[in-house]
């Protein structure tokens, strides 16, 4: 073979092995754009269990919490909670004693999972408390000393604390509040009282005084328990809406049940805030005793 004839044939072989051989940029780039969305798949599967689990711990929550609607001869106690992330920091509880009903609304400081997972905890440690002693100020000082002492050992979040002991029968309220906000009493006539006996936020010193409140429920009544996150809900020009707007509400929510003032107290928060998006957990528990 002639050397033009060889140059010649070795010119075509590397033109058919060019041609058969797809060029190396382009397969670099589709072999990163394939592990892109790999990856992309696996945290979109990732995000997907994640919203799973959480949608069933707040199932656990939710049953752990007292029903929305219960009644204790003239009593009636609604409650609700609405969650500013997907799992509260907030918590109502009612269980029944031998001496009554033991009512508990619990906030624990923060938002979201960390918070929520608290909520748990401090679930059973009134449960546990409750079997030992139905006396409101009793079971606040032993949930408080068992949190305090979980602190020595891990990070404990601040949690502030109703608890109530209720007397169908009688009516008989006694209580204490553990650093939470007041709880408001409209008697039937207008009148309104503060439910504010306690002490300290729970976690704050072991031995922590705390004392007893008592009231009285007559017929018309309405006791309204809630967590800070009411108070805190701001509207649009970033005002909150406060304890005045949340007495003047329960005033003109004035009803034959607690259903219809646990819905007019909400509507209005709600209609405050309008598109504002909430800022804490919102918890409220309306106690009502039937007129006779």
């Amino acid at each position: 073979m002639s050397q033009p004839a060889f140059n010649g044939g070795l010119g075509t072989q590397r033109a058919v092995d060019l041609q058969g051989r797809p060029p190396q940029g382009r397969v670099s780039t589709r072999t990163r754009r394939i592990d892109l969305e790999m990856k992309i798949a696996a945290l979109q599967k990732d995000y997907a269990d994640l919203h799973t689990e959480i949608f069933e711990a707040a199932q656990v929550h939710r049953r752990l919490c007292a029903s929305r609607l219960v009644h204790y001869g003239d009593f009636e106690i609604a409650t609700e909670i609405f969650a500013v992330r997907h799992l509260p920091g907030d918590f109502y509880t009612v269980n029944t004693v031998s001496s009554g009903v033991i009512l508990a609304l619990g906030d624990i400081c923060g938002k979201g999972l960390a918070a929520g997972m608290w909520t748990t905890h401090l679930v059973g440690l009134v449960a546990a408390r409750s079997t030992v002693s139905s006396e409101p100020e009793s079971i606040v000082a032993g949930v408080n000393r068992d949190i305090c002492l979980m602190a020595s050992a891990s990070v404990v979040p601040l949690a502030s604390l109703f608890v109530a002991r209720l007397d169908p029968i009688t009516g008989k309220l006694e209580y204490c509040s553990a650093g939470h906000p007041p709880a408001l009493l409209l008697r039937a006539n207008g009148d309104l009282e503060l439910l504010s006996d306690g002490g300290l936020l729970l976690g704050v010193l072991p031995g922590a005084p705390y004392v007893r409140g008592c009231v009285e429920l007559g017929a018309g009544d309405v006791v309204l328990a809630y967590s800070d996150g009411v108070l805190e809900s701001l509207n649009k020009a970033e005002e909150e809406f406060g304890y005045a707007r949340l007495e003047a509400q329960l005033r003109r929510a004035r009803a034959d049940s607690a259903d219809a003032v646990l819905f007019s107290v909400l509507g209005a928060v709600q209609d405050f805030a309008a598109t504002h998006p909430l800022v804490d957990d919102i918890t409220l528990a309306i106690v009502h005793r039937a007129r006779c």
